[in-house]
């Protein structure tokens, strides 16, 4: 059966965001987490998915641009990670959003959609986000592995990664990793 990985980039005090959203603290959206060799498509939130469209698509239409959202220009592995992203296969889980632009995209309505999806033959699932999204996930014993790539900042106030988990989940280290100057890479199998 297919593996449904979780992969976010979180502050050392669990916040994906600041207090006002910020998201400033991140350098890169790039794949840190070594997980497109592995995957053949990728599950998103519909809260997060019109940012992430934008994104990637202002990435692919001007990779030397200037971005809007981070107010700099995307780096090489951000480039090469737009050109993966553009011919994957997306699935986003929303019941309010009409239907998706971005090519090789599709909108399910319920969780157990997702259910339906790893069951089926395949590579791996990565689960981009957001964290309502992953907590969703996770709450309903669908998340096989846990990416977590750690900076360096306490953020202090902002929006927790598993603020909306119930219950508790057991996991088990399968990797530490250093990655760059700063940063840490941790994975967990989610055991129960």
């Amino acid at each position: 059966m297919r593996k449904i990985i979780a992969a976010l980039q979180m502050s050392l005090d669990g916040r994906i965001e600041g207090p006002q959203g910020e998201l400033d603290w991140v350098d890169a959206w790039d794949d840190r987490y070594g997980l497109t060799d592995r995957i053949d498509a990728c599950l998103l939130g519909g809260g997060m998915y019109p940012g992430y469209e934008g994104y990637w698509s202002a990435v692919q239409n001007d990779p030397a641009g200037v971005l809007a959202f981070s107010g700099r220009a995307p780096t090489p592995n951000e480039v090469e990670y737009a050109r993966f992203a553009a011919s994957t296969e997306h699935i986003v889980l929303s019941r309010t959003l009409g239907q998706a632009t971005w090519p090789h995209t599709r909108i399910v309505r319920d969780i157990a959609d997702i259910r339906a999806l790893k069951s089926r033959p395949g590579r791996d699932l990565y689960a981009v986000g957001g964290a309502s999204f992953v907590s969703s996930l996770m709450n309903a014993d669908l998340v096989d592995e846990l990416c977590l790539v750690v900076s360096p900042i306490v953020l202090g106030p902002g929006k927790p990664l598993f603020g909306g988990v119930s219950g508790r989940h057991r996991l088990r280290l399968l990797e530490a990793q250093p990655i760059g100057d700063d940063l840490l890479r941790l994975s967990y199998a989610v055991t129960s």
